[in-house]
């Protein structure tokens, strides 16, 4: 069985400027998904899907492969993470060289381990499922979930649980932003990520953290001292 994994991973970083290879405690935050993938055994390839030169070479320094451009089309803010998948999957089906099942890693994601992949790669395959990806568990019950409006006026974003217990609440889960492991050939025709078939496995938010800030960062790198 043959599997590829990419990490899309492009120039235009906004909120944090050259987000996808700025250093995290050492080496550049690319190399962490790079090295789990390699580490893991699991892939045939691993690549980079990029537009931008610096990054391709850093790719290619921790061993991942850069086997094109990413095209302009699919390297602007408007382009999904299922378009640069499939514009990979297209170009080594033009080689004659198809692939069973894939994993998206999201470059800014220093928690992702081998063994996470493994476990979403068996996962995969044991319950037949199109998609698996790491969860988080809310730490308060969405439920009693408040909005404020511009006055700073509490209002709840759910009618009827004002007076629920907390404990008597269905848990929720989010996503933990960093990866999918999924079944090319179903995510080929659903050209989705997220489909009826597809199966969550849980971590710790301490295993994880997504990053969008300055702040987010710092309590990455946190988070990934105390890991160690």
């Amino acid at each position: 069985m043959s599997k590829i994994a990419i990490i899309p991973a492009r120039g235009g970083s906004k909120r944090i400027p050259r987000k996808n290879i700025r250093d995290f405690l050492g080496k550049p935050i690319l190399a962490y998904a790079i090295e789990a993938a390699q580490k893991s055994g699991l892939f045939d390839k691993v690549i980079v899907s990029t537009d931008d030169v610096e990054i391709a070479q850093i790719a290619r320094q921790f061993g991942a492969e850069t086997p094109f451009v990413r095209s302009a089309q699919n390297s602007n803010d408007t382009a999904t993470t299922a378009d640069v998948l499939l514009e990979v999957l297209d170009f080594y089906k033009q080689q004659n060289i198809p692939f069973d099942q894939g994993v998206c890693i999201y470059p800014c994601a220093p928690f992702v381990k081998a063994d996470l992949l493994t476990e979403a790669s068996e996962v995969l395959q044991k319950h037949k499922a199109d998609v698996v990806f790491p969860v988080i568990r809310y730490g308060h019950p969405i439920q009693r979930a408040l909005k404020l409006d511009e006055n700073g006026k509490i209002s709840a974003f759910f009618d009827g649980y004002a007076q629920s217990r907390t404990q008597d609440l269905e848990v929720a889960f989010h996503d933990a932003g960093m990866f999918y492991f999924f079944e090319v050939a179903r995510f080929e025709q659903t050209k989705s990520l997220r489909t009826e078939n597809t199966i969550a496995i849980e971590i710790d938010e301490n295993n994880a953290q997504d990053i969008d800030s300055e702040s987010d960062w710092q309590l990455a790198e946190l988070k990934y001292q105390n890991q160690k």
